[in-house]
């Protein structure tokens, strides 16, 4: 199966832990570049991390399983995965968004 045959997916992400303070927004849209991910990436006043992210099934997969992972400093405690019926995806590339 080629990258071209992956059925794209969209999900939003809400990560908790100690992923503020870590680089782990960077981080994380290093990682959704390299696998040509777009969305986007926040922190949220409560302390989480979230994300939108949308591309091919697998490489998704491959993000989602670095997100549990994250930057050297960071301490995933739990990685939510939503359905995201909200977006179509139609991102540009990955970027930040404020906090909320």
């Amino acid at each position: 199966m080629t990258d071209g045959d992956a059925a794209p997916v969209v999900c939003r992400l809400e990560i908790s832990g100690r992923v503020q303070g870590v680089s782990y927004r960077a981080s994380m849209a290093d990682q959704a570049r390299a696998l040509g991910i777009v969305g986007w990436v926040r922190n949220r006043r409560n302390g989480s991390v979230e994300a939108v992210v949308a591309g091919p099934a697998d490489r998704v997969e491959q993000l989602i399983a670095w997100a549990w992972r994250g930057p050297v400093l960071a301490r995933v405690d739990d990685v939510r995965i939503h359905a995201d019926a909200d977006s179509d995806g139609g991102f540009d590339g990955f970027e930040f968004r404020p906090t909320v």
